[in-house]
């Protein structure tokens, strides 16, 4: 069954059938272990000093912070490639501009480790990563070793015989505790901007404690926002920094996003796309539609040098060319796309492009809303992006000393940037993803 969160999110479905694990993720930090898989080789001569970071329950923008503050430089000096899981021990490769080595000898922060692996004259960015290798462990399986062992078997065979996982957008996109990203951003796109302002301040759900629960119900049903200010909890500061601009101008519900920064706003109208993206996914599926195979009409996406879907290098598979098509495919030389919607975006033809426009136009919001001419900071071209991860998960498992009686399973899998290693863990626990937050 799934999980009534998920069903907000778009996931309406699993590619396996197999009985679910259950169990948690990140009982310990070092159960989520995250590399960072790159092709830079570094050399010995550069103003770029690099070092391979390795924390432990540290968000990496407040690492970068803090590491600036030790050495007593500006951030705008230190590169990397992406940000990984806070709650994990993740491992990457970081630069820092017109610095020796000697300036880090004495360098200390807890729960950081830091080695110098060479210089260059490049510094490290977002094009340098092309995907992460994952061990993680999950704890607190209630079944006898025997039993785990032949689920977590059936469930990679499972795996293998689809072709790997759908790529849907894990529950990190929408939000874990309130999944309302996509919500604001579907009114957004419509105009409603009174409805986007009051989902995002007000929109209360079980699982928030219950004294926010009630703060928000009160707004909602009230628009009182000087009492909202007064019972707000400090934490949930862009709420309030939207009710305190709402307060001063009554009314101005699309200037109360203006107090949000450009990245999170524009994180609302992501959120959408992805939902949209997963509901396509989930209805291809449905209707017997492969992942790992084309059919007349789908676009598919070539593999760069990288081994990386190119989503800029695109062909439309047609009757004469579905099977070189598919043999492609097959090699992994290419991927089938889904769209993540935007005022551009170009949709398959046939049965593919049918479901597609199905399930964006039932929502309502017309193709030309993404250009939002109220916001046009927020527009969005779009894109398209693979619908398939290919991945041939590992496993091992054992008694677990944290939870007497209890077992564990140990899973080790890579995936390509941009991917969500829970939308490979969902297939082995079947448990709501706030178990695995």
């Amino acid at each position: 069954m799934i999980p009534p969160i998920e069903k907000k999110m778009g996931i309406e479905l699993y590619c396996t059938h197999a009985k679910g694990i259950g169990g948690v993720l990140r009982q310990e930090p070092e159960d989520f272990i995250v590399r960072e898989i790159t092709n830079r080789e570094e050399g010995d001569s550069g103003k770029q000093l690099i070092l391979e970071i390795t924390k432990t329950n540290w968000d990496m923008h407040h690492l970068i912070r803090d590491v600036s503050r030790k050495l007593g430089i500006s951030q705008k000096r230190i590169g990397f490639a992406g940000t990984k899981d806070k709650r994990a021990k993740t491992t990457q490769k970081i630069s820092i501009y017109d610095i020796s080595e000697k300036d880090i000898e004495n360098f200390y922060l807890k729960d950081v480790e830091v080695k110098v692996i060479g210089k260059s004259t490049r510094s490290i960015g977002l094009g340098d990563l092309y995907g992460n290798e994952f061990k993680i462990t999950i704890r607190d399986i209630d079944l006898k070793p025997d039993e785990l062992e032949k689920i977590l078997r059936n469930t990679t065979e499972e795996i293998l015989a689809f072709g790997g996982v759908p790529n849907f957008f894990g529950i990190q996109r929408f939000g874990a505790i309130r999944p309302v990203t996509h919500m604001v951003g579907e009114q957004l796109l419509k105009g409603d901007f009174e409805k986007a302002a009051l989902i995002y301040i007000a929109q209360s759900f079980l699982d928030e404690p219950e004294d926010v629960q009630n703060a928000r119900d009160h707004v909602w049903e009230t628009r009182d926002f000087v009492e909202g200010l007064k019972t707000y909890p400090l934490r949930l500061r862009y709420e309030r920094a939207m009710m305190h601009y709402l307060v001063e101008n009554p009314g101005d519900f699309a200037g109360s996003f203006g107090v949000l920064s450009e990245n999170i706003s524009r994180m609302f109208i992501h959120a959408y796309q992805s939902y949209i993206f997963n509901r396509v996914i989930c209805k291809r599926i449905e209707q017997g539609l492969p992942l790992d195979k084309a059919h007349p009409g789908d676009i598919i996406c070539f593999k760069n040098k990288e081994g990386l879907p190119d989503v800029k290098k695109m062909q439309k598979t047609a009757e004469n060319n579905v099977d070189g098509m598919n043999n492609l495919l097959k090699r992994k030389r290419a991927f089938v796309t889904a769209p993540l919607v935007g005022y551009e975006t170009e949709f398959a033809t046939d049965v593919p492009g049918e479901l597609e426009r199905k399930m964006f136009e039932d929502n309502g919001v017309p193709q030309e809303a993404f250009r939002m001419k109220q916001m046009p900071a927020l527009a969005s071209k779009g894109l398209r992006r693979e619908i398939l991860l290919n991945c041939k998960p590992e496993f091992e498992t054992e008694e677990d000393e944290l939870n007497p009686g209890k077992s564990k399973a140990t899973l080790t899998f890579s995936l390509p940037k941009g991917s969500y290693a829970t939308t490979v863990l969902r297939e082995y626990m079947k448990t709501n993803p706030l178990k695995m937050s």
